[in-house]
C-alpha cells in the first residue's frame, strides 16, 4: 500500500478531472496532471459500475496500489493522477503491464 501522503486527496481529484489530460489502456484510465513538485501522487478509483460490491471495489483498488508499489519508480517526476477501473480485473501481471506502459506513454 503507497503511503496517505503519495495518494491524492479529494480535492485535488476533482482538479484532475476537470483540468487533466488522460491515458487509457483496455483495463484502466489514467487521468492526470504534471506539477513543478517533486512528489508523486496516484490514486484508484473502482466504480460502482464496474464491480457491484464494495468488498470487490476495495479488492481491486488494493490489488492496485499493490501493483503500484512496483512501478512507481517508473512514473515522471511531479505526477499526480488518478488510476480509474474500467473492468474487473485479477491479474497482476496484465495490471502491471499496463500500468508501465501507461507509465511510458507520459514519458
Amino acid at each position: 500500500m503507497l503511503p496517505k501522503k503519495n495518494r491524492v486527496v479529494t480535492k485535488e481529484v476533482e482538479k484532475i478531472f476537470k483540468e487533466g489530460k488522460f491515458a487509457v489502456s483496455p483495463s484502466l484510465t489514467f487521468k492526470y496532471l504534471k506539477n513543478n513538485d517533486k512528489k508523486v501522487k496516484i490514486s484508484f478509483i473502482a466504480p460502482k459500475s464496474v464491480a457491484k460490491l464494495a468488498v470487490r471495489r476495495n479488492f481491486l483498488r488494493r490489488l492496485g496500489y499493490r501493483v503500484l508499489e512496483k512501478c512507481i519508480n517508473l512514473s515522471p517526476l511531479g505526477l499526480v493522477g488518478v488510476f480509474i477501473f474500467k473492468k474487473d480485473q485479477e491479474d497482476a501481471s496484465k495490471l502491471e503491464n499496463e500500468i508501465k506502459s501507461i507509465f511510458s506513454k507520459i514519458n
